[in-house]
């Protein structure tokens, strides 16, 4: 499927009935707190994705939005494929590992989001994820738990400062 810069890929007005490949473009997951979207996550292409999901839960809709911040590739996998492969042995190595990656990420986002010092959090992220120049900066600052204004300081103080060469 494809998507264009800006539209929804899964909201909350559907039914959370497929992960994603992305193939490539940029995604971010995000839930709305009130008025407020609070960004949970980027992926750039090559990766798997999807929104939160409790295990075997059926079709049901998703509190969590899935966003294409630029024109988008990816390959809708619904569960009920998935599922209906569950007892071949390479659908549970592929599992696993899927698995694998997807609880090293969470822990890198909980890592990152205990970390009491704003620098150190937008530090922590760049180490993280390479490219952070794509992310619109009003995402980024919602991912990192800080202001707009917080993040642009930080950035600015970047740039100023000397590299070791």
């Amino acid at each position: 499927m494809k998507v264009k810069k800006n539209k929804f890929i899964l909201s909350p007005l559907e039914d959370n009935n497929s992960m994603y490949f992305l193939i490539k473009g940029l995604v971010r997951g995000f839930v709305k707190d009130g008025q407020k979207d609070i960004s949970t996550w980027f992926v750039s292409g090559n990766e798997m994705i999807s929104a939160i999901r409790k295990p075997n839960q059926g079709l049901r809709p998703s509190y969590e939005y899935l966003q294409a911040l630029e024109d988008s590739e990816l390959i809708s996998i619904p569960y009920q494929n998935v599922d209906f492969l569950s007892h071949l042995e390479e659908t549970n190595i592929i599992r696993r590992k899927l698995l694998e990656i997807q609880h090293y990420a969470a822990a890198e986002r909980a890592i990152l989001a205990r970390i009491p010092s704003a620098m150190g959090r937008f530090l922590k992220f760049e180490s993280m994820q390479p490219n952070t120049n794509q992310i619109p900066l009003r995402y980024l600052a919602s991912y990192l738990g800080m202001r707009l204004e917080t993040l642009s300081r930080i950035r600015s103080k970047l740039l100023l400062m000397p590299t070791a060469s």
